[in-house]
């Protein structure tokens, strides 16, 4: 299961530890991911969703995860967030028709 936020695409970073002495050894950064449930009102079901804690702040900050994904362009989505994206479009449509 990989280190990856299913809307941002933020994963793990790599940098060093660098000591007192100026010794440097490789390590890693690891995105605060929380694994979340979000409420999609077109659909109806909660989202189980993999998501780093910036990503949930800025979902809220949009009004909910419909209206965030409805107002960001595809090539700043991962290919999941793009299949919910798509998913919550079809379930708009057929609502309106």
């Amino acid at each position: 299961m990989s280190r990856r936020c299913d809307i941002t695409g933020k994963g793990v970073q790599s940098g060093n530890n660098v000591s007192h002495a100026n010794n440097k050894t490789r390590r890693r950064f690891l995105p605060n991911l929380q694994e979340t449930s979000l409420l999609s009102d077109i659909l109806g079901q909660q989202v189980r969703l993999k998501l780093s804690t910036n990503a949930i702040r800025t979902i809220e900050h949009n009004g909910g995860l419909d209206s965030f994904l409805a107002n960001t362009a595809d090539k700043n989505l991962t290919a999941e967030a793009k299949r919910l994206k798509r998913r919550i479009e079809k379930a708009a449509a057929k609502k309106a028709a």
